[in-house]
């Protein structure tokens, strides 16, 4: 166990389990746990402070604080714990916390299901699968558009979903890693800009923004390696990656999206629909060609190698960290 740092061979594991069995629904998960713990949580809140801008801002103040200090000091307790019993109980647990916080197989599972839909299913049920895994509104997408959509979260979600709570476990183990999807979990929730959330939402959407500023980037660049390992237009990865990585209302979204545009040679993004409201959105990418539901598959292949490097980075960083500090 002194040859590599415990929270380092429990990410190793982590990964692993997670390339192997995916999100099972039938099994209790902490992502799960924490959406409920939201949704539960909002109102409540909400209720202490005065329905202004400033008073809805310091309930989402309070209520950021709230949940992810309960499910990180939750996870910290946790390990602490084991680690006060058996070095390799705590290697078991940390293995299972971390392959909790990844998403690989699942984002190739779920966004599968809108290709196979697509390939042997009605359009309709297109519609419903990737409805399953994007925010807009799909009733209308023809079947170009919904394959669009399924690669666009595939891409953006590589990001968020798997290499940056990756890099995050590398340096500080499964609890900050819990603290990353807590945060996350948050914005994908309450990180609206309407009027429900514009206010409430806004301290969790900032922090979920400085926590991915560095993730993103690196996924970005680790994505456009992975373009030329799985024999894509790597060279026109890194174009449009430089070009169009932020062109999106948010600082992180579109390096993992512009880094597959260019590996793909299609155009990604654009104008949607939220709530039965266009949203202006730039394009990324060059319309070199019409995207079609083969390249989910592509996209998941590129997703698959991006995750591997990443997993590579976080072991050097975890080595790193603990070869002169010995934690």
């Amino acid at each position: 166990m002194e040859v590599l740092p415990v929270h380092v061979m429990a990410l190793v594991i982590g990964f692993i389990l997670d390339l192997i069995f995916g999100d099972p629904y039938s099994l209790p998960h902490p992502i799960r746990w924490m959406g409920k713990f939201i949704a539960a949580l909002e109102k409540p809140i909400r209720s202490i402070f005065p329905k202004t801008d400033k008073g809805e801002f310091r309930a989402g103040l309070l209520f950021l604080i709230i949940v992810s200090g309960v499910f990180t000091a939750g996870a910290f307790l946790i390990l602490f714990i084991c680690a006060k019993i058996n070095v390799w109980l705590l290697l078991v647990v940390e293995s299972i916390m971390c392959y909790q916080m990844l998403a690989t197989k699942s984002l190739k599972t779920e966004s599968m299901k809108v290709y196979d839909a697509l390939e042997h299913g009605t359009l309709d049920d297109a519609r419903h699968a990737v409805g399953m895994i994007v925010g807009r509104d799909t009733e209308n997408l023809d079947a170009e558009h919904v394959a669009k959509a399924a690669v666009e979260t595939i891409a953006e979600n590589t990001s968020d979903g798997i290499v940056a709570p990756l890099l995050y476990m590398a340096i500080g183990g499964g609890f900050l890693g819990v603290f990353y999807k807590s945060v996350n979990t948050m914005d994908s929730m309450i990180g609206y800009k309407n009027d429900k959330y514009m206010h409430f939402g806004t301290c969790a959407a900032k922090l979920d923004d400085v926590l991915n500023f560095v993730p993103a980037r690196i996924s970005g660049v680790l994505m456009c390696i992975a373009a030329k390992l799985c024999k894509l237009d790597s060279k026109n990865a890194w174009k449009i990656f430089k070009r169009d990585r932020l062109k999106h209302a948010s600082p992180n979204s579109a390096h993992t999206e512009a880094a597959c545009a260019g590996a793909l040679d299609v155009q990604l993004a654009g104008d949607a629909v939220y709530f039965g409201k266009v949203v202006k959105k730039q394009t990324i990418g060059d319309k070199m060609r019409d995207v079609v539901p083969e390249d989910i598959v592509t996209t998941n292949k590129l997703m698959y190698c991006t995750a591997f490097l990443s997993l590579i980075l976080g072991v050097i960083i975890g080595i790193a960290i603990f070869i002169p500090t010995g934690w």
